[in-house]
């Protein structure tokens, strides 16, 4: 048990390390005169729903509905059936107010289920993570062509009203942003219609490009715009000081070229496992969520937290990845949601996302038909809070969906 004076001696080493990324000249900052979304906006260190005035909270869920025989290999979204008032109903007894939809082509039949909700989303575009050249121009021009696809999706089919958010790639690879550093050294900078960013890597300067890009095309095209964000993980930073980072510290990578900071943060990741204990739970997840906040002046979105149940745990040496009972899963999920809502600068913390509603069939998809077989020693089919039985139904994995309501009835 950390006493006080030690909890305050920690955040203020971390107080004196914050913004280590920014103390290397890196800087992001969207134009003031571009236009603020019409509904969800950013002020300060808060995300505000212009709805009521207030700052919001996401209690979320990530969102993949594909089911058995299902995979978006091909590009192809999940049916467009009867299954998405279930979802969302089994959803709403949670207390689920955020989905972090990951599907790029969402059917019309889920929106029109989410009309009869109070629910709000944001939307995942998958860019490719192991491309060369993450400044190929080629690449740039192909990977922004699928945003924009995205974006139209949203107006003639989706629900902008209730969009939050766009998130422009997810979890880039190591190597990849390595690689693409390495090819272009010079490239330092980027100004763009509403995004310019100074002192970064060239493969933070792709980023910027698609995403300015993808902002100035919703603004031209729809006349407003949403918030935007990329979403990494911690094995590749944004905090450069960990022992077992998979890139070296001049490839760190800083997600910071939009409106806010939106993080996958899983208990046993690199990055955290090396963190420094929280200031009241003592966790490392606390830890890094602590130090996170402290180098940032952007409202953060945890995207992603969560344990795989698969039967194998397939790599011993990645401590937790895969292999756990559901009661293990609840101890970790009750473990995050006290190490969130009670860590200092908390509210920096503008929501939680529990990954994920129900196991993913289809998952990696690297052999044929792998989507009608449950891979026993494939840990990223296995994250859901609900199976899939026989039929396709939804079977809850103990008592993981309860578990889930009781934290987000908490304030």
């Amino acid at each position: 048990m950390i006493t006080k004076l030690s909890a305050l001696l920690i955040f203020l080493v971390f107080c004196l390390s914050a913004g280590e990324a920014l103390a290397s000249g890196k800087t992001a900052q969207i134009h003031p005169d571009t236009p603020q979304p019409r509904r969800f906006v950013v002020q300060g260190v808060r995300l505000i729903d212009r709805i009521g005035d207030k700052p919001v909270f996401f209690r979320g869920m990530g969102y993949s509905p594909y089911l058995q025989g299902e995979t978006p290999q091909q590009g192809a979204g999940p049916g467009n059936d009867g299954r998405y008032p279930v979802h969302l109903a089994l959803l709403g007894e949670m207390g689920v107010n955020y989905l972090h939809v990951f599907p790029l082509l969402m059917p019309p039949n889920f929106f029109a289920a989410l009309d009869d909700t109070d629910l709000v989303y944001g939307q995942d575009i998958w860019i490719d993570p192991f491309t060369p050249d993450l400044l190929d121009e080629k690449y740039l021009a192909d990977t922004l062509a699928g945003v924009k696809q995205v974006i139209d999706h949203t107006y003639a089919v989706g629900r902008p009203e209730r969009l939050v958010l766009f998130s422009v790639g997810d979890e880039l690879q190591a190597a990849t942003v390595e690689r693409t550093d390495k090819l272009h050294p010079e490239v330092r900078d980027y100004k763009g219609k509403h995004l310019t960013v100074t002192g970064r890597s060239a493969s933070e300067v792709a980023l910027a490009r698609l995403i300015d890009q993808a902002m100035d095309y919703e603004l031209t095209r729809y006349g407003q715009r949403h918030l935007y964000a990329h979403t990494s993980w911690t094995h590749i930073g944004p905090i450069a000081d960990r022992p077992d980072l998979d890139v070296p510290r001049e490839h760190v990578l800083v997600p910071d070229m939009g409106d806010l900071l939106c993080m996958n943060v899983y208990t046993y990741a690199n990055g955290v496992l090396s963190s420094p204990p929280g200031s009241v739970t003592g966790t490392t997840f606390q830890g890094y969520l602590e130090e996170l906040a402290a180098t940032t002046k952007l409202p953060i979105l945890v995207t992603q937290v969560g344990l795989s149940t698969s039967p194998i745990m397939p790599k011993p040496e990645v401590i937790d990845y895969g292999g756990h009972k559901p009661e293990k899963v609840a101890e970790v999920f009750r473990s995050v949601w006290q190490d969130i809502r009670t860590a200092r600068l908390r509210d920096h913390f503008c929501g939680l996302v529990f990954f994920e509603f129900q196991d993913e069939w289809w998952k990696i998809g690297w052999t044929p038909d792998d989507e009608v077989r449950h891979e026993p020693g494939d840990p990223e089919e296995w994250f859901g809070l609900y199976e899939l039985g026989e039929g396709n139904r939804l079977i809850p994995k103990g008592d993981l969906p309860a578990v889930v309501r009781s934290l987000f009835k908490e304030p």
